[in-house]
C-alpha cells in the first residue's frame, strides 16, 4: 500500500489501515525500543503507547522527511520519557578535557551478539547516548535538548561509551589518535 494513501485512511481511522501500519512498522519498533529498554513487558508497553500516539498525531505529519523517520523520533521520545518517568536515566558530568578517542569501525566487525551484550550492559546514560548517536543518527545538539543536557556532556558520554565498548570488546588497540574523533559533528 502506497505510504499516501496509508497515511490518509489511517486518519479516517481505516482499522484495516491502521492494523497494516502496526503490522509492517511494530516488529522494527519493538527492537529500537528494545534497545533503550531491556524488560520486554516494559518495552511491548512503550510500543502500545507509541502505535496509540503515532495514530492520534498522525495529523502533525507535516510531510517533510520520512513518515518512518517521524514515527521513530516519536518512538524514541516515548523510550526517554519512560526512562525519565521510571528514573533510569543516569547522565554523569564528565570534563571533555580528556584526549578524544578514534573509534575505528573494525569494532562493529566483532559478533553482533556480543556486541549487543556489551552495549546492554553499558550505564544507561552511555547506552542511551550510543544508541541516540551511533545508531539513530541523532546529533549531539539534538540529544542535549531531547536529555536536557549540555552538548559537551553528550560528546563526553559518548566518549566513554565507545571507550568502554572497546575496552570489553577487547580493542583497547583503537585508544590512538584523539584528532580523529568522529564525535564532533558541530553540535
Amino acid at each position: 500500500m502506497e505510504e499516501s494513501v496509508l497515511i490518509q485512511l489511517c486518519l479516517k481511522q481505516d482499522h484495516t489501515a491502521q492494523e497494516f501500519l502496526y503490522k509492517k512498522y511494530a516488529p522494527r519498533f519493538l527492537a529500537l525500543i528494545l534497545r533503550y529498554i531491556p524488560r520486554r513487558d516494559d518495552a511491548e508497553d512503550v510500543l502500545v503507547e507509541s502505535v496509540f500516539k503515532i495514530f492520534t498525531k498522525l495529523d502533525t505529519f507535516k510531510k517533510e522527511g520520512s513518515f518512518e523517520g517521524w514515527m521513530k523520533r516519536l518512538v524514541v521520545n516515548d523510550c526517554l520519557m519512560f526512562l525519565r518517568k521510571n528514573k533510569m536515566i543516569t547522565v554523569g558530568i564528565d570534563t571533555l578535557n580528556e584526549a578524544k578517542v578514534a573509534m575505528d569501525h573494525s569494532f562493529m566487525e566483532k559478533d553482533v551478539e556480543a556486541l549487543n551484550r556489551v552495549i546492554d550492559s553499558l550505564p544507561s546514560g552511555y547506552k542511551i547516548i550510543f544508541n541516540l548517536y551511533v545508531v539513530e543518527g541523532y546529533k549531539h545538539k539534538e540529544i542535549a535538548q531531547l536529555l536536557g543536557i549540555s552538548v559537551n556532556t553528550s560528546k563526553s558520554q559518548l566518549i566513554h561509551a565507545k571507550r568502554s565498548i572497546r575496552k570489553q570488546l577487547g580493542l583497547t588497540h583503537l585508544d590512538t589518535d584523539p584528532s580523529k574523533t568522529e564525535d564532533n559533528d558541530d553540535e
